[in-house]
């Protein structure tokens, strides 16, 4: 059995954990209205996991919330909400 891309398994926890995102969300436009224009988005995934780390799963790994997620995370933010672009400082990615 072919063990899915790395991409594949966000995409799966993203989709099988909406609150994730709309935490994220929540978040980050807090900051923003504090008037924080750029943002490490550990900050807001380490808020966020003590947030929901009683309701939250991920099938496709052995840890409640996966660690290497987040900066899927600020690309999917960056890319889905306008008034969020820029407020995330990215690397390349090294996985597909």
């Amino acid at each position: 059995m072919k063990r899915l891309s790395y991409q594949a398994r966000f995409l799966a926890f993203h989709h099988a954990n909406p609150q994730v995102y709309r935490e994220l969300v929540r978040f980050a436009r807090e900051a923003k209205s504090a008037g924080k224009q750029v943002l490490g988005i550990r900050l807001l995934w380490e808020r966020v996991r003590w947030e929901l780390t009683i309701v939250t799963r991920d099938e496709n790994s052995s840890f409640v919330f996966n660690d290497h997620y987040h900066s899927r995370y600020a690309r999917l933010l960056m890319d889905r909400e306008p008034d969020l672009r820029g407020m995330f400082r990215l690397r390349k990615l090294r996985t597909e």
